[in-house]
């Protein structure tokens, strides 16, 4: 048998180098899984978000209790004219614009009136003529009657025949004729001054009441006539309304109609003004239905009127079951009442600032509807929780649901 050769110390020595490999390799991995063990942890013990709803904290009105039907309709004046002329002729004045006070009688413009101011003065050319006659026509009788009184003393003492005395009283009766005659020439002559003047009252343009102008139709140069269908002329000069007379007229469906009974309270409010309640009352209603809408004409009027209120603006009506007060009508929060709980014997709610809760203490009150009047350290549009858990407190992370 051959002897096997037994290793030599060289050859039984260690790689230092690969153990140091191995040892790193070994560190790594302690070092990846200690890694992965805290990221777990974090993930496990991160704090969380709880996904919760949420109601708008909102303006309310204690009127709103007594709301019976809405309707929507528009401010109008009961008092409004389309100014205009029964003469014809061209605009030469005007004193007024939109937006212009007027006072009933007050001129607002005027045609030109030359032709009738030529008439006119022929009228009156015609009256002093005729009064020229009149003065002739008593100047012949005074001298007939002169006459006919000296040819009766002739006839008495029978110098004269009684023929040449009824030739005399022939010549007064007809100087008394004429003197009725040139009276009623004078009274003719007058009556055309008269209309003559009428027509330049026509082409004087004033107010028929007090009140506002709305719109101005026409401008110095342009040819009124009252019937504005010629090419280039105008009707109406103005369009005016008296403002004591604005009301709204709003459309009631006639299956509610019951509930717009005359003499009913009412609530107006404007779209223009949204923070201003107007009192009202139902005036009357339009004897006829509109066929294509099924709805009546409520005619309502506002129980004391505003001068910021303009006619046409858009108006929402609210009937209600009794006249509403002046603190019916002051804005006070309300909230769902859903999103007020009991926390340590208080009235509590949850508002949502960024993704965090405050916890608020509130002063509950009456139920406006279908809310709750809220007194807090609140606004209008703050978000609250709706149906808040009882693992949320103060300070909670959120999360909003899109709900």
């Amino acid at each position: 048998m051959t002897a096997t050769t037994p290793p030599s110390a060289q050859q039984l020595s260690i790689d230092k180098g690969t153990i140091k490999v191995r040892k790193k390799w070994h560190r790594g991995r302690w070092l990846a899984l200690g890694l992965v063990i805290a990221g777990a942890a974090w993930f496990a013990l991160r704090p969380t978000k709880t996904e919760v709803q949420v109601t708008s904290v909102v303006t309310a009105y204690p009127s709103q209790q007594y709301a019976q039907l809405t309707a929507s309709g528009y401010v109008v004046a009961q008092r409004r004219a389309a100014v205009a002329s029964k003469a014809t002729g061209r605009l030469v004045l005007l004193n007024v614009r939109e937006g212009s006070k007027v006072r009933q009688g007050e001129l607002l413009a005027r045609l030109d009136a030359s032709d009738v101011q030529a008439a006119i003065a022929q009228a009156q050319a015609g009256i002093r003529q005729a009064q020229a006659g009149v003065a002739q026509a008593m100047v012949e009788r005074i001298n007939a009657e002169a006459e006919l009184k000296r040819a009766r003393g002739l006839e008495a003492q029978g110098f004269v025949s009684p023929q040449s005395v009824d030739t005399t009283v022939t010549r007064f009766n007809a100087a008394k004729a004429a003197i009725t005659s040139a009276e009623a020439s004078v009274a003719v002559a007058q009556a055309q001054l008269k209309v003559q003047q009428v027509n330049l009252d026509f082409t004087e343009i004033r107010a028929p009441f007090d009140g506002v102008v709305l719109v101005k139709n026409a401008n110095v140069g342009d040819i009124i006539t009252p019937f504005s269908n010629a090419a280039g002329s105008q009707g109406a000069v103005v369009t005016m309304a008296d403002m004591r007379t604005l009301e709204v007229e709003a459309d009631v469906s006639e299956s509610n109609l019951a509930k717009a009974r005359t003499g009913s309270p009412v609530e107006i409010t404007l779209d223009a003004l949204p923070g201003t309640r107007f009192r009202g009352t139902v005036a009357g209603i339009v004897p006829t239905v509109d066929r294509a809408k099924a709805t009546v004409i409520t005619k309502i009027q506002f129980e004391k009127l505003d001068e910021r209120i303009l006619p046409e603006m858009s108006a929402k009506v609210t009937f209600l079951s009794q006249a509403a007060t002046d603190a019916d009508q002051q804005p006070l929060l309300a909230v769902n009442p859903k999103a007020v709980v009991d926390r340590d014997g208080k009235k509590r709610v949850f508002r949502v600032k960024d993704d965090h809760l405050e916890a608020i203490d509130v002063t509950t009150g009456r139920m406006i509807g279908d809310s709750l009047e809220i007194k807090g350290e609140l606004k209008s549009g703050d978000k609250l929780v709706l149906a808040p858990i009882d693992k949320l407190v103060a300070g909670s992370q959120v999360v909003v649901s899109a709900k």
